[in-house]
C-alpha cells in the first residue's frame, strides 16, 4: 500500500469498478477496498462445476444505451439470452411478461381483440377511480384473473405486506403486451457475458490495489488520510453512524444447492405467485448461458425484511424513507471529499446499465 491515493473507492462492484478504471486511466491513483472475500459486488459469480452461478441473484444485462452497450463490450463478449421467466400459479403455468401467451393460457382465447374486452370487462366491474393502495392499482391496470394469480402473492412475498397495505405508486404500470411475445425487456441489447460478471470487474480493476475482506469503517480509523477523495458506495445512512434513523430495505436470502440432474426446470427463472409457496422464485443458472454439464445448480429466493447485518438488496423507496434519504443527502453536502454513489449510496435501485451511465456521469464530472 502506498501511503497516499488520489481516491480511496469504498465498494468493488460495477459502480466502483467503473470509476477505478477510468480513474486509472486519467493517471489517478485508486486503492478499492471491499468488505466482501471477493470482487464484482452482486453481480460476482461462483464457478460451481463449470456453471457461473449469480451469487445474489440473477443478473441480466439489458439496455437501450449504444454507448453503455459499447462500454461494457470492452470488457466481455455476451451471448444472446434473451429473458423469457415462467410463472408458476398452482398447477398452472403462464408465461412472463403478461402477453398473448398468458392471455391464451387464461381464458383460452387468441386474438389481442379478445383478450383486451376481457381485461376492460373485469376492470369495468371493480368500478375503481381512485385507487388507494397496491391491490387497487394492480386491479385497475389489469383486472381480476391477471392480479390474482400473478400479481398479489408474488408482491406480498416480495414486500412482506398485504397488497392492502402497500402504496399504490410501487405499481405505477403493468405494462400488457398484446402480441405471442415472451421476451421480457423492451431493450435493444440483451445478454448475459460469457463467462459470468465477475471477469468483467476483474478487468476493470486490473493494474489497481483492492483491498478485501476490509471493513471501511475501520480501515479509515487506522489510515484517516490515504487518499484525497473517497468515492464511497456503501450505505449513506451507515456512513453517518445511522445518526437521523435508517433507511428500510429489502433483502434476499438465498438457498442454493448442486442437484444430480442435467435440467431441473427447463428455464433459468421461474416465479412462484402464490403466496403459500415461501420462495419467490428459482432460478437455474446453467440456463443463461446454455450449459450442457451433468449437474445442475438451483437457487431458492426468499424475500424478508432487512435487519442489520443483513445484505441490503432493495430501498423501500416510499414516502417516509425518501425524505429520510434527503436528509441524508443533506449531510453529504458537508463532506466536499466524499462522493455518495450507486444503489446504496444513492438509496436508489438501479439496473446494470443505469450503475455504470451513473459511474461514467461521475467521470466525467470529476477527472476531466
Amino acid at each position: 500500500m502506498k501511503e497516499k491515493y488520489d481516491y480511496l473507492v469504498v465498494g468493488a462492484g460495477l459502480y466502483g469498478a467503473v470509476f477505478a478504471h477510468e480513474a486509472k486511466k486519467k493517471g489517478k491513483s485508486c486503492l478499492v477496498i471491499d468488505k466482501r472475500e471477493h470482487i464484482a459486488g452482486n453481480v460476482y459469480c461462483e464457478n460451481i462445476h463449470g456453471i457461473n452461478v449469480h451469487k445474489y441473484g440473477a443478473h441480466i444485462f439489458h439496455t437501450s444505451d449504444k454507448k453503455i452497450w459499447d462500454y461494457v463490450n470492452q470488457f466481455a463478449e455476451f451471448n444472446n439470452y434473451i429473458n423469457s421467466p415462467i410463472a408458476v400459479y398452482k398447477d398452472e403455468l403462464y408465461n412472463l411478461p403478461f402477453n398473448m401467451n398468458t392471455f391464451s393460457k387464461m381464458w383460452g382465447i387468441r386474438t389481442p381483440k379478445e383478450a383486451q374486452e376481457k381485461i376492460r370487462e373485469q376492470i369495468a366491474e371493480l368500478n375503481i377511480t381512485e385507487p388507494k393502495n397496491l391491490e387497487e392499482q394492480a386491479l385497475s391496470l389489469v383486472g381480476t384473473d391477471v392480479y390474482e394469480k400473478l400479481i398479489k402473492g408474488y408482491t406480498e412475498k416480495q414486500w412482506g405486506r398485504d397488497c392492502k397495505d402497500l402504496p399504490s405508486f410501487i405499481i405505477k404500470r403493468l405494462p400488457l403486451r398484446f402480441t405471442y411475445d415472451n421476451n421480457y425487456f423492451n431493450d435493444r441489447y440483451q445478454g448475459i457475458p460469457i463467462g459470468g460478471y465477475t471477469s468483467i470487474v476483474e478487468k476493470m480493476l486490473e493494474g489497481t490495489e483492492v483491498l478485501l475482506n476490509t471493513d471501511y469503517f475501520d480501515f479509515v480509523k487506522e489510515h484517516e488520510n490515504i487518499a484525497n477523495k473517497t468515492v464511497f458506495t456503501g450505505m449513506i445512512d451507515e456512513f453517518f453512524g445511522f445518526k437521523l434513523g435508517v433507511l428500510e430495505y429489502r433483502t434476499v436470502r438465498f438457498e442454493t444447492e448442486e442437484l444430480e440432474c442435467e435440467n431441473y426446470q427447463g428455464n433459468a427463472v421461474v416465479n412462484y405467485t402464490e403466496r403459500e409457496v415461501p420462495y419467490t422464485r428459482i432460478i437455474e443458472h446453467k440456463h443463461f448461458e446454455f450449459g450442457k454439464q451433468p449437474t445442475t445448480v438451483i437457487s431458492r429466493e426468499y424475500s424478508k425484511e432487512w435487519e442489520k447485518g443483513d445484505e441490503p438488496y432493495y430501498p423501500v423507496n416510499n414516502d417516509k424513507n425518501n425524505e429520510l434519504y434527503k436528509n441524508y443527502e443533506e449531510l453529504a453536502k458537508n463532506e466536499p471529499n466524499v462522493i455518495f454513489g450507486g444503489r446504496l449510496g444513492g438509496y436508489k435501485y438501479y439496473d446494470m446499465d443505469k450503475v455504470i451511465a451513473a459511474a461514467l456521469e461521475l467521470c466525467d464530472k470529476e477527472l476531466n
